[in-house]
């Protein structure tokens, strides 16, 4: 069912689903009898991609997820906000690495990856107590994403007798019963990328996780009002409309299977 999910969900995505479409279109083309469909298939294919290409409409579709949680604000001092105050756990979760022998950690990390453990090693900074858990698996014969992020956080400063490790979650779902194992019922700081965090929290309130949303790596930028240049497209913008989809699409399914 997960590698089901994957592969259904990779080519719902903007740019799988465009080229899915074209290529059909094409296919239609060549008889008489389709080229109507295949024409209507290979203009819905296009519009498609100039839609979710252009940055008016990305920056919306991303910022709508962004906005719902705020940010941790600066920490005058070092010292801790009320809602942090009591964290014994600062929780990041998955965001992907690259493999490339001899690069430090926070070279491999993916973008969405580096800005939620810089993230949490601020949180780290004015909770001295608490407890920084990193989540992810890893491909055969690789490190774990989790001990890349580990790494990345001790190149960073933190103790490393600080981190604990969660190397089998697979996915958002899977992370959410193993952090409620490891907290205990302890309160958690949950850092994962903002645009992420809608479905996170769903999947962490229904696991029982008593957690505070920290969400890092915002992309939309916040709201600097309409200007000529929203009118162009390019791959930053699908890049973004790639996670907004992305992110809906698997909040619609946890909401169809009653997981949330």
């Amino acid at each position: 069912m997960f590698w089901l999910k994957k592969l259904v969900s990779s080519w719902l995505m903007p740019l799988p689903l465009c080229v899915a479409l074209a290529f059909a279109g094409f296919v239609l083309l060549r008889s008489r009898r389709t080229a109507r469909l295949g024409r209507g298939l290979c203009l819905a294919a296009v519009a498609i991609l100039l839609v979710f290409s252009n940055r008016f409409v990305s920056t919306r579709l991303l910022g709508s997820l962004e906005a719902r949680f705020p940010s941790i604000p600066e920490m005058p001092g070092h010292v801790a906000p009320a809602e942090l105050a009591g964290c014994r756990f600062v929780a990041v979760l998955g965001g992907g690495n690259s493999a490339m022998p001899g690069k430090p950690a926070t070279s491999l990390l993916s973008s969405s990856a580096l800005g939620r453990i810089v993230e949490a090693v601020r949180i780290l900074a004015v909770l001295p107590e608490a407890r920084l858990v990193v989540s992810g698996p890893g491909e055969p014969g690789s490190p774990t994403h989790a001990s890349v992020l580990a790494q990345a956080a001790e190149s960073l400063g933190v103790d490393p007798r600080r981190i604990t490790l969660i190397d089998t979650a697979r996915d958002t779902e899977d992370e959410s019963f193993a952090f409620a194992r490891v907290a205990g019922g302890g309160r958690v700081a949950l850092v994962t990328s903002a645009w992420h965090m809608p479905r996170a929290a769903l999947l962490f309130r229904k696991a029982g996780v008593d957690f505070i949303a920290c969400p890092a790596d915002f992309e939309s930028r916040g709201d600097p009002g309409f200007t000529w240049t929203d009118l162009g497209c390019d791959a930053e913008s699908l890049q973004r409309s790639t996670y907004a989809v992305h992110e809906a699409i698997g909040i619609l399914w946890l909401r169809l299977r009653g997981a949330v």
